[in-house]
């Protein structure tokens, strides 16, 4: 059994999954919209624990359950980790300055209203 993790590696592979979550309202992916805060990777013995800290861009998300399974669930995709947590905090509170330049310009491109 695998002892010895690239971290950096396997959290480039969350990072890839990631960004193929999408909140249905909003054509950008989680990632980039600045939502995920952490990852975080804790190895005990053989086995790689992952957990995800990230927020909503609002508190009353309709779809915040589906998405944080969402992130588990793409979480747990990478072979090398063997159990996933996300964690759901509000603070600090999401803004869209924490949005990638990517993510700005789709946004602009969608013609979404949003301060920078």
């Amino acid at each position: 059994m695998q002892t010895n993790f690239d971290l950096k590696s396997i959290e480039e592979k969350v990072i890839t999954n990631l960004k193929n979550v999408f909140d249905p309202e909003i054509p950008t992916n989680i990632y980039d919209l600045g939502l995920i805060y952490n990852i975080d990777f804790e190895q005990k013995n053989q086995y790689l624990y992952c957990t995800v800290t990230m927020t909503l861009t609002s508190p009353t998300c309709p779809v915040a359950e589906s998405l944080l399974e969402q992130v588990k669930y793409v979480t747990l995709a990478v072979d090398e980790i063997d159990e996933a947590k996300v964690t759901l905090v509000f603070n600090p509170p999401w803004d869209p300055s924490m949005m990638s330049e990517d993510a700005k310009e789709v946004m602009g491109a969608s013609g979404a209203a949003m301060p920078f």
